[in-house]
């Protein structure tokens, strides 16, 4: 991961662009965008997988198409400090950790605001949605004092593409 004093070069930052809108563009679009070499983008793309500032590569799906619904939980901790095992186990814990079949984890954030710790998950429906945040709760309420859970009506972005689906769920708005 770089640092502050370790900016991305206005090549990378061109071709991180370009990997954000579309990670399926081949190396060879990304390099006439940009006016590249093929051989520079691949190396550029290379050095930001090892740096880390890449992380992987994913598909934005419709949750809907798999019967399953979108939801976020908005917890605020209490003053007491995650001790060492507990941080262990917040950061390393294993998605396969959770109940079988309850959720698919999308995002966990912690923050500063009005919340402490932000998730983004799927669940068939909102009794499976409490349900998962009720283990959780549980698990650290020591550490925990309130949550909200909100289900997401219609995602009109999603990893900064705008939703296929929009005029379809004008309804909404």
């Amino acid at each position: 991961m770089k640092t502050d004093d370790e900016n991305l070069t206005e090549d990378e930052m061109n071709v991180l662009v370009l990997l954000e809108q579309d990670a399926k563009k081949s190396i060879d679009e990304i390099a006439r965008n940009c006016g590249f070499s093929r051989q520079k983008v691949w190396r550029i793309v290379k050095h930001l997988e090892e740096q880390h500032i890449i992380w992987g590569y994913t598909a934005v799906a419709d949750g809907s198409a798999r019967n399953l619904k979108h939801f976020m939980v908005l917890v605020k901790r209490n003053s007491l400090p995650f001790d060492p095992e507990i941080r262990k186990e917040i950061l390393f814990r294993k998605i396969d950790d959770y109940p079988k079949g309850l959720v698919i984890i999308e995002n966990i954030y912690f923050t500063h605001g009005i919340s402490d710790w932000v998730f983004t998950f799927y669940a068939p429906d909102i009794i499976a949605a409490k349900k998962f945040i009720e283990h959780t709760f549980v698990r650290f309420n020591k550490f925990l004092q309130e949550y909200t859970i909100l289900e997401t009506l219609v995602p009109v972005r999603k990893n900064g593409l705008k939703n296929p689906h929009l005029e379809e769920m004008i309804q909404y708005m």
